[in-house]
């Protein structure tokens, strides 16, 4: 966690507070920059990520939209085109089904229709997975969808540090960003087996965020946790819980916190699996066609003949999220951690 030259002094955030302190940085520092949503200005978003942008830039910068995904999504095609730097927020990422058309069609195609002529430097933020008892209309984890569009990017966050690194990086990109937030994550680090964070950000090292400006390069994957036993191949949540079932079952593993899921960083993957011999991939998405799929097909691929053992998944089970039953679907360290041994034996 290198600071970058003028970040100024780290001081303890939340997730919440650095990804309001990325948006911030941007907006004082680009003009073209707004932020806008469902609730994002006078309320200051649902979990209040965007608080005080709307008093300190005004109303014509942070502002209100209405209960329409598309538009809110097809405006910033727009707006990107012409020059502008839209943060639009998506409420709760189960509700982007109807900006799909405007994300897919447009937004992700726009530079190669164009010929180069227009981009789309939009940066889509949505609270995405569990930790609120939503069920199915507020906890989905619907990354795998996105990665499958060609010229989006979409990146997820573990820790407050990366969030604001990342989300500036994402505020610069010339191309549209998916930026998924884990809700369980808002406030400190989570380890599986609570409703609340096992301790607050503050009190935990990856809490201490720089004021200023800094980025942390898209298309990076971090080291976690080294390990030599297994590899642990996660992002947001997940990220937590395998650090969490390694402590419990004793395994050094090396925990490979992806960040950005698609375009991904395949050289640390690939380097970790061939040091450890195996390979354990987790998620908190369904299973089938989940992204874990993809992961365990490009491990076999680059790494066939390193591996000693099978490569296991963990993911959320193949059914509708369910409100009441949120910790018996969440992929948990005991279930994690089962997966982990399983790999060992062999």
């Amino acid at each position: 966690m290198a600071e970058q030259a003028g970040a100024g002094k780290s001081v303890p955030m939340t997730m919440i507070q650095a990804l309001r302190s990325a948006m911030d940085v941007m907006m004082e520092r680009d003009p073209n920059v707004v932020v806008y949503g469902q609730d994002v200005g006078y309320f200051g978003g649902v979990f209040r990520v965007t608080e005080g942008l709307q008093q300190k830039y005004g109303k014509s910068r942070c502002f209100d939209a209405p209960i329409s995904e598309g538009g809110i999504v097809g405006t910033a095609v727009g707006m990107g085109a012409y020059g502008l730097r839209p943060v639009v927020e998506i409420q709760f990422a189960d509700y982007f089904y109807p900006a799909s058309d405007q994300i897919v069609s447009e937004a992700a195609r726009l530079r190669y229709r164009s010929a180069g002529d227009f981009t789309a430097p939009i940066t889509i933020r949505m609270p995405c997975g569990g930790g609120i008892y939503g069920g199915q209309t507020h906890s989905q984890s619907p990354e795998a969808l996105f990665t499958h569009v060609c010229g989006i990017r979409t990146v997820m966050p573990s820790n407050p540090y990366d969030a604001k690194g990342l989300l500036i990086s994402s505020i610069e990109n010339d191309d549209p960003v998916i930026f998924l937030e884990p809700k369980r994550l808002y406030n400190g680090p989570f380890d599986g087996h609570h409703d609340k964070p096992v301790v607050p950000w503050s009190k935990h090292e990856m809490g201490k965020v720089p004021e200023g400006y800094y980025t942390v390069p898209l298309e990076s994957a971090s080291v976690f946790r080294p390990g030599k036993d297994v590899t642990v191949i996660a992002y947001g949540t997940m990220v937590w819980v395998a650090e969490a079932a390694a402590n419990e079952t004793g395994i050094d593993a090396e925990i490979i916190d992806l960040r950005s899921i698609w375009p991904m960083d395949l050289d640390t993957v690939i380097a970790s699996v061939k040091k450890t011999g195996r390979c354990v991939v987790v998620h908190e998405a369904t299973q089938t066609s989940g992204f874990g799929a993809e992961l365990v097909s490009l491990v076999q691929e680059h790494c066939f003949y390193h591996l000693e053992a099978p490569v296991e998944r963990v993911a959320g089970y193949d059914t509708p999220y369910p409100h009441a039953q949120e910790w018996a679907y969440f992929p948990g360290p005991e279930r994690l951690g089962a997966a982990l041994k399983r790999a060992m034996e062999k």
